[in-house]
């Protein structure tokens, strides 16, 4: 059967191309895919985090502009307010995220 279709180098070059191929349908597909998942994976990030950012700093700020009571000693109170509201939005995200990746459905 070699002799017939260009022997063994024909074979070879046959097989080096079909691996060629096959590398390529494996590799740069599913990268493609994975480029756009980061991308909009990135961009979630970014909204969250510029939202997660101004969300803290409005409630400092209304913690200072709203009472007269945080002022001299208890100064620290608000910002207390901010690390707070922190901490809730780091446990929010780290609810939202499933470790098997299953979502619960209402009903």
């Amino acid at each position: 059967m070699s002799i017939q279709n260009g022997g063994l180098r024909g074979d070879v070059d046959d097989l080096v191309a079909t691996l060629r191929a096959y590398l390529k349908q494996e590799t740069i597909g599913p990268l493609r895919g994975l480029g756009r998942y980061l991308t909009f994976g990135l961009a979630g990030t970014i909204c969250f985090t510029v939202g997660g950012l101004f969300l803290v700093l409005a409630t400092i700020r209304t913690l200072q502009a709203t009472t007269d009571a945080f002022q001299g000693n208890l100064s620290f109170l608000p910002y207390l307010g901010g690390v707070i509201t922190c901490v809730a939005l780091v446990s929010l995200a780290t609810l939202g995220m499933k470790r098997d990746g299953r979502r619960h459905s209402g009903g």
